[in-house]
């Protein structure tokens, strides 16, 4: 199957206003009352004393002047060398700071991290120097060199604020280049928090992130076991088991139910309900869904989403009960962007609904109150499409050809849109038009010569096909999709067999586990001859990810085993999800099969 597509740096303060410069420049201690003095020497003495304060303040307050107008000008470098004399000078963390920040300001991390290091040698109990010389550390990608500042910075974080500083790790070592080192200093430094009752289940949590994204998935189940047996009930745990539930591993599923089970609580149900939908478990994700709105009514998310996948199975009597109850609930949301993105989102499933009833012009009037200008490509696309629908194909066309273009980006952007139009109504051929002389006009957009590629194959030219997937092989080699396609085409075309597995395999060792990918070489193997090695890679395609076009792969396997009340089994549960499926279709019209 083709695939479908799909510097955290140290956080820089504000500059230091002109007023808290001045407050520098102030002397350490007013003068000394009359009566205080005792003899004449001591008076001369205090006397050198002031006037030796106020020179240095006087100094301070120059540096700190020019420093900052240096930083104005965009000599970043010369304003954080004065500005760390300053800080030498009057031994001010605030300074300190103000020069690492300038440092990062300047891109150069050799600077910053020599910065950041005299910050935390002046005040090496300095939570806030510390972090800075851990987060640079990540950011120019020494991650062995950070594990003694990440256990430093776990140290110094309060027991009642550690959950938070777990999540923070996380994001902190995203962007790492080696994941595996990345989790290895990660565990090293929360050993201390494995075995705590209290933070140990985060940690664990946080170390099985860590390992999923090395790719290291049984290290992470272990990770998520552990966490387990010191918390069965672990919000954080189970988050983690609906990652790996994400990455296929469905040995973790009974975990999640029972958490919810003990725990029901409308966002984790929601994250939940999200895995089951990318997942295609469309009739699992609903019942989540009818959970949190009888649980939490007032929950706005669940009723859009529930309302959506009832129309997409015709439940037009729920879906428009669903659509009321979220648009009930919209007002309880705060103003600003999140009820405008409701409120938007109320219209579009009320369109939805009346063009399900085919109540056209009552659709076109929900679409046309959505307050959205920013978005007013995407709403007369939408509108188009409806157009389309009724056979005005042209009228669509106008209406995206109408909104106004401010840029080169907005009027690409405008000429995709009427690809997709073509596509979806089946003028594969105009469609293909439009996206080669877009792709001409962009040759080395990898992503706009793949679609330009698969528009290619529909409408039968593959030696145009060919050329610019391997263009894109040729210039981007870890382009799994690329190989993917091309395999699958020759699979699909029962042609050159041994070089689309290769393909197909490469695509496979670049992207383990991908559904699609497995799908492409199961239909190798099916092209081949090898019924039970393709039935093997299918069902676990169909275990991680529910999709219409592996179930008609998977049923046709069946079939031709003679398996047929298997494979109207699998076909039935995917015209449920996803009826419009044309590869789905095409396969029970071809072996006129009755699901």
């Amino acid at each position: 199957m083709v695939h479908p597509l799909r510097f955290q740096g140290l956080a820089v303060a504000a500059a230091l206003a002109m007023g808290s410069a001045t407050a520098y420049a102030q002397p350490a201690d007013p003068p000394l009352p009359q009566d205080t003095i005792e003899q004449p020497a001591d008076l001369d003495q205090a006397m050198e004393r002031e006037n030796e304060q106020a020179a240095l303040s006087a100094e301070l307050f120059y540096e700190i002047l020019v420093g900052e107008m240096a930083a104005r000008e965009g000599a970043l470098a010369d304003a954080q060398a004065l500005m760390m004399e300053a800080a030498r000078t009057s031994n001010s963390e605030q300074l300190y700071r103000r020069a690492t920040e300038l440092a990062v300001q300047s891109r150069s991390g050799d600077r910053a991290l020599r910065s950041a290091r005299a910050w935390l040698e002046a005040f090496p109990e300095s939570r806030d120097a510390n972090r800075a010389v851990l987060r640079i550390l990540v950011a120019m990608n020494r991650i062995s060199d950070s594990a003694s500042y990440l256990r430093r910075e776990v140290q110094l974080t309060p027991a009642a604020n550690r959950s938070a500083t777990f999540l923070a790790i996380t994001q902190l070592y995203n962007n790492a280049t080696d994941k595996s080192l990345a989790a290895d200093v990660v565990e090293q430094a929360l050993e201390d928090e494995l075995k705590d009752p209290k933070n140990g289940p985060m940690a664990w949590a946080t170390i099985g992130h860590m390992r999923l994204i090395a790719d290291q998935k049984p290290a992470a189940l272990q990770a998520l076991q552990n966490g387990e047996k010191l918390s069965p009930d672990s919000g954080a745990v189970a988050l983690l088991g609906m990652e790996l539930l994400e990455s296929g591993s469905t040995e973790v599923e009974p975990l999640v139910q029972r958490y919810l089970k003990n725990n029901p609580s409308a966002q984790m149900r929601m994250a939940y309900a999200r895995v089951l939908l990318d997942q295609k478990r469309n009739a699992d994700a609903k019942e989540q869904l009818k959970a949190i709105t009888s649980e939490t009514p007032e929950f706005p998310e669940a009723w859009a989403v529930l309302a959506s996948l009832q129309l997409q199975d015709n439940e037009l009597d729920a879906a428009q009960n669903s659509i009321q109850q979220f648009g009930s609930v919209l007002p309880a949301l705060p103003q600003g962007v999140g009820r405008n993105a409701g409120q938007s989102q109320y219209y579009l499933l009320q369109a939805d609904l009346a063009e399900k009833r085919q109540r056209y012009d009552e659709a076109d009037g929900y679409l046309q109150r959505i307050p959205d200008a920013a978005n007013l490509l995407s709403i007369q696309a939408r509108r188009a499409e409806m157009l389309a629908r009724q056979g005005k194909i042209q009228e669509g066309r106008a209406l995206i050809r109408a909104v106004p273009a401010t840029g080169p980006n907005q009027q690409r952007l405008k000429r995709l849109a009427e690809v997709q139009l073509l596509r979806d109504a089946g003028l594969s051929h105009e469609a293909y038009g439009l996206q080669a002389a877009l792709q001409k006009e962009a040759p080395d957009d990898v992503e706009l010569a793949y679609d330009t590629a698969m528009l290619a194959e529909r409408v039968g030219k593959y030696d145009d096909m060919e050329k610019l997937l391997r263009g894109i092989i040729e210039r981007k080699p870890d382009f799994q999709h690329a190989y993917n396609a091309l395999g699958y085409s020759y699979a699909e075309r029962n042609i050159k067999l041994d070089e689309a597995q290769t393909l197909i395999q490469k695509a496979l060792d670049m992207q383990p586990g991908d559904p699609f990918i497995t799908d492409s070489l199961a239909w190798v193997h099916f092209r081949r001859g090898n019924l039970a090695e393709a039935e093997k890679l299918l069902e676990q395609a169909y275990a991680t990810r529910q999709d219409a076009e592996i179930a008609a792969h998977l049923g046709e396997v069946l079939w031709a085993q003679g398996k047929q009340d298997q494979a109207r089994k699998i076909w039935r549960q995917a015209l449920q999800a996803d009826g419009d499926n044309s590869t789905l279709r095409e396969t029970l019209k071809r072996l006129n099969a009755a699901p």
